[in-house]
């Protein structure tokens, strides 16, 4: 049975209620992605906010992060500390089909809204626990943020500069656990309709960038070679990397041997380098990059960007231009949707990739809903 503040709800998840204490970015992201599916989302937020409502001024009212993440939710304002406001919320839960939260360590279960509890009294909820470390794991109770967990992890050993570990310019760890975690609720959806069961999820940061490290972590233990930083040059497939013309840069991927003989024929004009014992196979090319990115060079150089794009076409090499946020924000691919901020500025932002999201979309203001969401789940007292 839909819920009965759902029914303006469209899309495949129209008709489930999700009930989120969250903040920042990986929890958001989660829930983000079930409001774009037809969720209903109910925020509850602590008196002063998500803390990333006011990262910045970027959209007028409101933080950049918290427009992107937040559109399509309901807000409602609890001090879940006090007896009446915890009440309420899990009367929302007992009629939610999942709980999303994000909390410090420990914070949920200090309230009594743990998953093992909540499953006891709710038996078809499902709960999901973001978090930074798995618990079980001497760092279950250290707090996480995203570049912490991306150092942590090693991504940072593997990104950069020979000289300079970096971490990636996005918030990768966030973004990748919320995507996680919205994965894992779609799945518990579908069991619950076989079992009729609610289940505990636990989703944590360190495990999603453990999980994107195996390329390199399975290098290093099955073939003793640690991955080295390369900038924006692939460790461990090559020619990947950018080439320098005359007036500018295009990046270019070869992926397999006929790519190579190819790319040797149509874009160097030196159909014998295909053959050079060096360059024979992948992992001679990643051995002699030196050498192969001098022989390169020295073609791609002299040259225009166009001359070498057309050449790239003729031979059907894969290319690409290293866009700056100028280029990105023209890009001919890019798609947009529409997304009203709660002060009603209107703002144009990527649209999600694989769903169309009604360009009517709005991010609520801080405890926007409140008032009715108290009306609508007022706890029935005894008599």
């Amino acid at each position: 049975m839909p819920h009965a503040a759902a029914s303006a709800c469209s899309g495949p998840l129209a008709g489930i209620l999700v009930v989120s204490i969250d903040q920042a970015v990986a929890g958001p992201l989660c829930t983000l992605r079930l409001a774009d599916a037809g969720a209903r989302v109910i925020k509850i937020e602590a008196r002063e906010g998500d803390r990333a409502r006011d990262y910045d001024t970027a959209l007028g009212s409101t933080s950049a992060a918290f427009g992107w993440l937040n559109r399509g939710k309901e807000s409602v304002v609890l001090n879940l500390k006090e007896a009446d406001d915890l009440a309420l919320a899990r009367a929302m839960l007992a009629k939610a089909d999942v709980f999303v939260q994000n909390l410090a360590p420990g914070a949920s279960d200090r309230l009594g809204l743990g998953a093992a509890p909540l499953l006891a009294a709710f038996p078809r909820l499902i709960v999901v626990d973001i978090m930074g470390y798995g618990r079980g794991t001497p760092y279950a109770a250290k707090r996480a943020y995203d570049m912490l967990v991306q150092s942590e992890s090693g991504v940072c050993a593997v990104t950069g500069t020979p000289d300079v570990p970096s971490k990636v310019g996005i918030s990768i760890a966030d973004i990748g656990t919320g995507t996680n975690a919205y994965c894992a609720v779609l799945e518990a959806l579908f069991e619950r309709e076989r079992t009729g069961r609610g289940q505990a999820i636990e989703v944590a940061m360190f495990d999603a960038m453990a999980e994107w490290m195996s390329l390199p972590l399975l290098h290093y233990d099955y073939l003793g070679v640690e991955t080295a930083r390369y900038g924006l040059s692939h460790a461990s497939v090559y020619p990947y990397r950018p080439y320098h013309c005359a007036d500018g840069d295009i990046v270019v991927s070869i992926q397999s041997t006929a790519e190579w003989v190819r790319f040797c024929t149509h874009v160097l004009h030196l159909p014998d380098l295909a053959k050079d014992p060096r360059f024979i196979d992948n992992w001679a090319r990643v051995q002699n990059r030196d050498a192969l990115d001098a022989a390169v060079h020295a073609v791609f150089t002299p040259h225009g960007c166009a001359e070498m794009i057309e050449r790239l076409e003729t031979g059907q090499i894969a290319w690409a231009r290293v866009s700056t946020l100028q280029d990105l924000s023209v890009h001919p691919a890019l798609r947009r949707i529409g997304v009203e901020m709660p002060g009603g500025e209107r703002v144009e932002m990527p649209r999600p990739a694989g769903r169309t999201v009604a360009s009517g979309s709005k991010v609520p203001a801080l405890g926007a809903d409140s008032a009715r969401i108290r009306a609508e789940f007022a706890p029935v007292r005894p008599a």
